[in-house]
């Protein structure tokens, strides 16, 4: 044992002296990989931490303190009517608009709460494939058509999936639904519309703290206004979460009100003296979550809201780690692009380009291998196609991307494998390339 120690590291060392010495520091494309991928990460942090993971992490955090075992196993469990089940979770991606990442918390949320995997895995797809903003956006950017397809080919492939990956692990499903069938749950603790109103109050919060502008530069119309009042929304939205936490949590009003605050206080402070609107709100829901965190660890009416947010930091610990690997090598290897802006990875831009031209089965394929290892954030996949458009990419192709990009990336990989195990990774991966390039296909001969 002592010698096998010794050689694995022995050739650790050989690979690492070996790496610095053939670093190819003089090649400009490694130095603009390089730069890429510090880009992306910079980009990443300001843009999707705080506002977007973090809450995401609190909303997990209720579906496993707060919403009982009994009412995930009743939509979701392995023995629930499978049109409620999957019909819930092909649509649930209406109302979160999240990303491949930010969906990663609550999928392992309600996977660990006893939900089957077909449903689950439902959930896990359509979450960021069928957001409202996203489709919105398509369809006014890229064509009505594309945008009806994308609906229909998401919520298609949510069910289908779901469906196939349940059949090839129904031994273990099976198992899962004897289980369940003796499961007694306790009561619930309070009635279901509290703990609804707390949940979607935290979905809320997310969704309009991360509405997008108008892609097309648009000064006018619903979008616009929304965009133009989304703290405005998001304000009220964290007063309606105060109200729960006192009248739902019964957490002391006193603290709740110092809680708000200071957060308030914050949030005035930093749009007034930080110049930055992009940084300005990193503030007060940076001190919004301490606050939060705070009082409920220190509340000693009801231990379910310390155990609130302690789950929700396991749920960080768990995923944050394999997010930022995967960020590092998605952006060193594909490149970093956002705000207009597109730096080179590793990989040229005009292979890529060139892959993706026509409808044939490679350049589908291709277009659903780049989507399903490259990472978008909300709304992003939408400019990044119409660039690629312009430049000769295939309509059936670009189908393809956006049924496989949105919902998988490499970082989401990574985190559903520590959930699932690999060989259920691999075969869930399969099934979304293999059906995006033939929902591609189709598209690329119709259109």
């Amino acid at each position: 044992m002592e010698t096998k120690k010794e050689l694995k590291i022995l050739v650790w060392i050989i690979v690492l002296f070996l790496t610095a010495f053939f670093l190819p520091i003089e090649s400009a494309r490694f130095n603009e990989a390089i730069y890429a991928t510090f880009d992306l990460i910079k980009w990443y942090a300001r843009e999707h931490v705080i506002l977007c993971l973090l809450p995401a992490f609190f909303i997990a955090g209720v579906i496993s303190i707060f919403i009982s075992q009994a009412s995930v196993i009743k939509y979701f469990g392995a023995n629930a009517k499978k049109w409620i089940s999957y019909t819930v979770a092909a649509v649930s991606g209406t109302i979160l608009a999240v990303c491949s990442c930010t969906i990663l918390p609550l999928f392992s949320s309600i996977h660990k709460r006893g939900a089957g995997l077909g449903p689950a895995i439902a959930f896990l797809y359509s979450g960021p494939a069928i957001n409202i903003l996203a489709i919105i956006l398509t369809a006014r950017i890229l064509g009505f058509e594309m945008g009806i397809a994308r609906v229909v080919g998401a919520v298609s492939f949510s069910v289908i999936i779901g469906l196939i990956m349940a059949l090839i692990y129904r031994k273990e499903e099976n198992i899962k639904k004897e289980e369940q069938m003796n499961l007694v749950s306790p009561p619930e603790k309070r009635p279901l519309w509290q703990t609804a109103l707390h949940f979607f109050t935290l979905v809320l919060i997310l969704v309009f703290a991360n509405w997008g502008a108008p892609n097309n530069g648009q000064t006018s119309g619903v979008w616009y206004n929304i965009y133009s009042n989304k703290w405005l929304i998001t304000s009220i939205l964290s007063i309606v979460l105060m109200f729960s936490l006192i009248y739902v949590l019964k957490i002391k009003w006193q603290w709740v009100i110092v809680a708000g605050i200071i957060t308030a206080t914050s949030g005035i402070i930093s749009f007034n003296l930080i110049e930055n609107t992009k940084i300005a709100p990193l503030v007060p829901m940076i001190i919004g979550i301490i606050s939060l965190s705070v009082i409920t660890i220190f509340d000693k009416n009801d231990e379910d809201n310390k155990s609130w947010t302690i789950t929700s930091w396991d749920f960080m610990k768990q995923i944050m780690p394999l997010l930022a690997f995967g960020v590092i090598i998605a952006g060193f290897l594909l490149g970093s692009t956002h705000d207009n802006v597109k730096i080179s990875g590793i990989i040229p831009d005009e292979w890529i380009q060139s892959l993706v031209g026509g409808n044939s089965i490679f350049s589908n394929f291709f277009a659903s291998i780049v989507g399903a290892f490259m990472y978008f954030a909300t709304l992003t996949e939408v400019p990044i196609l119409q660039g690629l458009i312009a430049s000769g990419m295939g309509k059936g192709p670009a189908l393809a991307l956006l049924l496989a990009g949105p919902s998988l990336s490499l970082p989401n990989m990574l985190v559903i494998r520590g959930v699932i195990g690999t060989q259920k990774t691999l075969v869930y991966v399969s099934l979304v390339v293999i059906m995006a390039t033939v929902a591609g296909l189709i598209y690329g001969s119709i259109f």
